[in-house]
């Protein structure tokens, strides 16, 4: 389905060609005037002339602040301009250049172009364009270098054990992240450009014999598919090679943790980097991978079933228990005790609203502090968040707007969505739960079932990546249940998830297969 939409949709034929389609010239003059023409508007572009050994004419052209400019200085120009290299005079075009860069020059990585279409993306992203007279290529210089951030403690996942770097906004760096994890020579990344204007790169990342081809495939095909003029964020391109746009579920899983990522490709699944952002993204991913942490795996399996089952209650009353309250109170309540009954009647006595408003109205405060305590400064946005509600909740239930067991239920539920440890999905389940507060006050507590009906039937059908986004309660998976809510002991743990599909299903080894 996703092929025929990305089909039918490039079928009108408005992409339009991104590419210079220069030829490059022997003639140092002719691509000088060529490169000034492109780019030679812009004040930051430095062309410097020079003469190797004193004999041939070469210009260096770069972006201003985006280079080396001291490893320019003493790794190109020096040994260039002061060579006494005899066999420079002797050597005319490709064998000059080749010469060039692999007896004179100290640059650590040089490439030879002969077109413009190749040359301009890495000259865009910071590297020496070299243009040498006689030579018909250009010679691209890496000698890139931004002020970046450090590698810091991840601020969307925290944890109380387990590593404390993240990745940072450099591709570079967040590769090497992972490469320090997985040594193994299996370990593919491999680098593209996203973007018809901007050229982002991306990478992407997989263990060969684990991973599956059709997925490695599919990961290249919908990212190949893309045509755009820039993807500024992961969060851009997951929803432009997502398989349903319009499910409230993510269907990939983003992480700035390398140690997750590294587990995820260990699992057969396939990471996507993309420069410019410290998030990168998992393929495919199941609903219960989203309500995992990176911890579970670092505490005992005790600990980390009990922090599970917490985590599925925690989910189940964020998406239930307001709409519960409406139904029962409205259309139910001869299903509530006696004694409470009573209780909650005497404390909603004087409340001038039905359920239903009185919870909206608690909810939507509760979101509106959320969003302020996002926005606003961290010191100043937790004293607003905590502040906020108290003062707002006390006073609502002093004008009698709402009674002190709503302010409960919501305080209750609010909680309860930060348990989650995707921010994601429990977007997901804050979203539902509206709609969930609707059907009960609409149907009572038949409204709310239906509802949930509904919500399964649609993730039954849900894929990600072509797996099954309810896997491994639909289809069920007996095997995979000791790794769900349940966590059991890692040396059970041998085999590899039913979704995604890999090549390796066993990644660990019997006490018969080790001896």
């Amino acid at each position: 389905m996703f092929k025929k939409l990305f089909t039918k949709l490039n079928e009108d034929g408005t992409r339009q060609s991104d590419q210079y389609n220069i030829r490059l010239s022997s003639n140092i003059d002719t691509t000088i005037k060529t490169i000034d023409n492109l780019v030679g508007e812009s004040d930051d572009v430095r062309f410097k002339d020079f003469y190797i050994a004193g004999k041939i004419r070469a210009t260096v052209i770069y972006f201003s602040g985006m280079v080396d400019e001291k490893g320019l200085e003493y790794s190109v120009l020096r040994p260039l301009i002061i060579s006494k290299d005899q066999v420079l005079a002797e050597k005319r075009g490709l064998a000059l250049a080749k010469h060039i860069t692999q007896k004179v020059m100290t640059v650590s990585e040089t490439h030879l172009y002969d077109n413009f279409d190749e040359a301009f993306l890495p000259f865009m992203s910071g590297d020496v364009l070299m243009a040498v007279e006689g030579v018909e290529h250009l010679l691209v210089l890496s000698l890139s270098e931004f002020n970046e951030r450090s590698v810091e403690e991840p601020k969307s996942e925290v944890v109380i054990r387990g590593p404390r770097d993240g990745f940072t906004e450099n591709i570079k760096t967040n590769t090497v992240l992972i490469r320090r994890r997985i040594k193994d020579p299996n370990f593919v990344v491999q680098i593209g450009s996203l973007g018809r204007r901007a050229k982002k790169t991306f990478a992407i990342g997989f263990i060969k014999g684990v991973a599956n081809p059709d997925l490695v495939e599919e990961v290249r095909y919908r990212l190949a598919c893309i045509d755009s003029d820039d993807v500024s964020e992961t969060g851009t391109l997951e929803q432009l090679i997502q398989d349903n746009i319009f499910t409230p579920f993510p269907q990939l899983l983003h992480s700035e943790r390398p140690d997750r990522a590294a587990d995820a490709i260990m699992e057969g699944q396939v990471v996507i980097l993309l420069d410019g952002t410290p998030f990168c993204l998992h393929a495919p991913v199941t609903l219960h991978q989203l309500l995992k942490s990176p911890e579970d795996y670092y505490e005992r399996w005790g600990i980390s079933s009990l922090i599970r089952i917490l985590r599925y209650i925690a989910a189940f009353i964020s998406m239930f228990v307001s709409a519960i309250y409406i139904a029962l109170t409205t259309y139910h309540q001869g299903m509530i005790p006696t004694t409470l009954a009573l209780s909650i009647a005497g404390t909603r006595e004087g409340v001038p609203f039905p359920a239903l408003i009185e919870v909206l109205l608690m909810e939507i405060t509760i979101e509106l502090l959320r969003e302020a305590g996002i926005r606003l400064p961290r010191l100043i946005g937790q004293t607003i968040g905590i502040v906020g509600g108290l003062v707002i909740g006390e006073a609502a239930i002093q004008a009698g707007i709402v009674s002190p067991i709503l302010a409960v239920v919501v305080a209750l539920t609010a909680v309860s969505s930060f348990v989650i440890p995707n921010y994601s999905v429990s977007i997901a389940f804050r979203m539902l739960r509206f709609i969930m507060m609707f059907a009960a006050a609409a149907f009572g507590l038949y409204g709310i079932i239906i509802v949930y009906i509904m919500i399964n039937i649609h993730l039954v059908g849900l894929r990600s990546f072509g797996s099954y986004y309810l896997s491994p309660f639909a289809p069920f998976s007996p095997t995979d249940w000791v790794d769900v809510i349940i966590r059991a002991p890692l040396p059970t743990l041998r085999i590899r998830k039913a979704e995604p599909k890999t090549l390796d299903s066993k990644k660990q080894k019997t006490k018969k297969q080790k001896m």
